[in-house]
This record gives structure tokens, C-alpha cells and sequence, in this order.
């Protein structure tokens, strides 16, 4: 995947993120609240000889409880990719040289800024800052 593509995702991944942490916190309070069922587990006794046993347990209702780890694993796996891709842009910044344009990639990708306030803030019009971006992009 092309570090270019990833400038380009960037604020979009940072809200997806957001909105994945909010449906795992969601998910975690479905599985707190999974119905607990009793059920029979079988292990080796304590003792010798080593007799199989059955042993009762309380336990979330399998399937239910299944399908909502299925769920937080698949979105989890969704949010590592996502950061990664993220952390890529991230190192990119963090690589290149202290000056002005570094100063504009951190405001407009890693403090969020429009490139209207990242302007405002260095005294640049919002075409300026486009064109610096649109610059460093280019060669990647």
C-alpha cells in the first residue's frame, strides 16, 4: 500500500478508530450481560489413579458469548491494521526535517487541523498549505 494512500486515510482512519473503540465498549457490555448458564465440564481427578470427572460450572451462554468474541476479535483485527497504516504516516512526519513543512504535516495530520487553521496558525492562505502538502506527497 502506497505511503500516499495512507496521507490520504489518515483522518479518515483516526475516526474510524474512534467509532471502533465505541462498538468494542459496546460489544464488551453485550458480553457482561450474555446470560449465564450452567453447564458440565470434564477434567482429571486430583488423586491417583487419574479418573475422568464432571465437574458443574456457570459459564456465558457459549453461543452467544462465541459470536460476540467473533465480533470484538474481527473489529480488533480492523483496528491493528488501521494503526498500523496510521503509524506509517506517523514515522513519515517524524523522519522528515525540522522547517516549515514538518510543522504542517504534524498540524493538519497529527494534531488534526483543517488546512485553513494550520494556514491561520503559520500565516499561510489554506492554497499555500494545500500546495506544501501536495508537494510532499508527490514523491512518495
Amino acid at each position: 500500500m502506497p505511503l500516499k494512500d495512507a496521507f490520504g486515510r489518515y483522518q479518515r482512519n483516526r475516526r474510524e478508530i474512534a467509532l471502533i473503540d465505541a462498538a468494542l465498549a459496546r460489544l464488551e457490555e453485550r458480553l457482561d450481560g450474555v446470560a449465564i448458564v450452567p453447564g458440565k465440564v470434564t477434567k482429571s481427578s486430583d488423586d491417583f489413579p487419574y479418573i475422568e470427572e464432571h465437574v458443574p460450572v456457570e459459564m456465558p451462554e457459549p453461543r452467544e458469548a462465541s459470536r460476540i468474541r467473533e465480533k470484538m476479535a474481527a473489529k480488533e483485527k480492523r483496528r491493528s491494521e488501521i494503526t498500523q497504516e496510521m503509524r506509517q504516516v506517523e514515522e513519515h512526519i517524524e523522519r522528515m526535517p525540522e522547517g516549515m513543512d514538518r510543522q504542517i504535516f504534524e498540524m493538519v495530520y497529527l494534531d488534526g487541523m483543517t488546512q485553513q487553521e494550520a494556514g491561520e496558525s503559520v500565516g499561510y492562505t489554506q492554497a499555500r498549505i494545500s500546495q506544501i502538502i501536495n508537494g510532499g506527497l508527490k514523491d512518495l
